[in-house]
């Protein structure tokens, strides 16, 4: 089960939420926003409108009506937001001599089994918990968690102390370590948890606007130094673009061969503290506003071996070398920048494709799905996450 618990909601609460603005329907106890799906349902907005806080479970059915496709459940399944409490449910709590085994939703196994003999086991909500990340939904993403019950249930780190030294006193397993650094935990909206726990944790904490403002004026001096030492702008604007190409797929390899070895990561707790510091803690609280971006000083160290190598493959001229570089280094900053607006920022459509997509990676799948700014290197590698077909409307 997820880290969170999703919510209860109240009947009334449901069925207020009947419009264009907010949007929601329920299956039985289960309670899914469409919000999103009401402009591309090729049935009609209004026809989910018409249903808009009601239980769709049988109009879902209706073949007559409006067959639907399994992307459609698969939709709802990635939409679930919490519980309601039908008649049938609230008749078997009252009913029982145990009702918390019922109430709130969903219900432990005694409840789920007083709810079947009561005839009311079509409103038992199912919540299908990926068994890499222990979550539900990207949901279980955005929802606080309860760090005291957290810390009581898995035995893992306690959010409201330094987490750097509880990882490496921890003692941990590599298993029991991957397993629990990849089940997110959503601390407060407007802090970060503490890592160090002194003078130290503000090198730990970037606004995503650093990395603009930090690399920016050099990339534009490089490239303007560039730019002037090559013998046509068609010539630096082929090495500058060919450098911005490769990046993607360094974005794709680090991602993937640096930031999630994993599998070959030693059993001990100097590589599970660096694990931690460079890329398990996004994945443990992968909401942290200040802990998404890259500190430039760490980027320093990880780009200057790139800088070395550009000017030793491109060795016959230092202009060419630079404009890779600073093609390469900008690809970076569109990378970190599009990072944190996946994670934070109302999105156009196409990036909303993209935002899912990387969702799915947290609460999903983190052995795929490395590609943050495209799926390419995925999709040539292998890695590419397989996605609910959201329908569209035809006009």
């Amino acid at each position: 089960m997820p880290s969170q618990a999703l919510p209860n909601y109240l009947a009334k609460e449901v069925a207020a939420h009947r419009n264009a603005d907010s949007c929601w329907v329920t299956v039985g106890s289960n309670v899914y926003d469409v919000t999103d799906f009401v402009d591309g349902h090729p049935g009609g907005g209004e026809l989910i409108l018409e249903y808009g806080g009601r239980d769709v479970g049988a109009i879902m059915k209706d073949e007559m009506s409006h067959s639907h496709s399994e992307a459609a459940y698969d939709y709802l399944d990635e939409n679930l937001i919490g519980f309601v409490a039908t008649d049938p449910v609230l008749k078997a709590a009252v009913q029982s001599d145990h009702p918390r085994d019922i109430l709130p939703l969903p219900p432990n196994k005694n409840g789920a089994q007083e709810l079947r003999a009561n005839g009311a086991a079509d409103q038992i909500p199912v919540q299908q918990a990926c068994e890499t990340t222990g979550m539900s939904s990207a949901n279980d993403l955005f929802r606080e968690t309860d760090i005291a019950e957290d810390y009581r249930k898995y035995k893992f780190l306690n959010l409201d102390k330094p987490l750097l030294m509880q990882v490496w006193n921890g003692g941990f397993s590599k298993d029991f370590y991957l397993k629990e650094v990849h089940r997110a935990r959503i601390y407060n909206p407007d802090k970060s948890p503490p890592l160090f726990g002194n003078g130290l944790e503000f090198l730990s904490l970037t606004p995503w606007w650093v990395v603009p403002m930090f690399w920016l004026p050099p990339v534009a001096w490089g490239s303007w130094l560039a730019y002037l030492g090559l013998p046509s702008v068609f010539q630096f604007a082929a090495y500058w673009f060919t450098g911005l190409g490769l990046w993607t797929l360094v974005e794709y390899g680090l991602h993937r061969g640096l930031f999630h070895v994993d599998k070959y990561l030693p059993d001990n707790r100097v590589a599970i503290t660096g694990h931690f510091l460079l890329h398990g803690i996004h994945h443990y609280v992968p909401m942290d506003k200040l802990r998404l971006v890259m500190p430039p000083a760490l980027f320093v160290v990880l780009a200057t071996p790139f800088y070395k190598l550009a000017h030793t493959v491109f060795y016959w001229d230092w202009y060419v070398a630079t404009a890779v570089f600073c093609g390469g280094i900008f690809g970076y900053i569109g990378y970190d920048c599009t990072h944190y607006f996946l994670h934070h920022k109302k999105l156009p459509s196409f990036y909303q494709q993209l935002k899912s997509y990387h969702m799915e990676h947290h609460w999903k799948d983190f052995e795929n799905g490395f590609g943050v700014t495209s799926r390419f290197w995925d999709r040539v590698f292998g890695t590419e996450l397989v996605m609910p077909i959201k329908p569209v409307k035809v006009s």
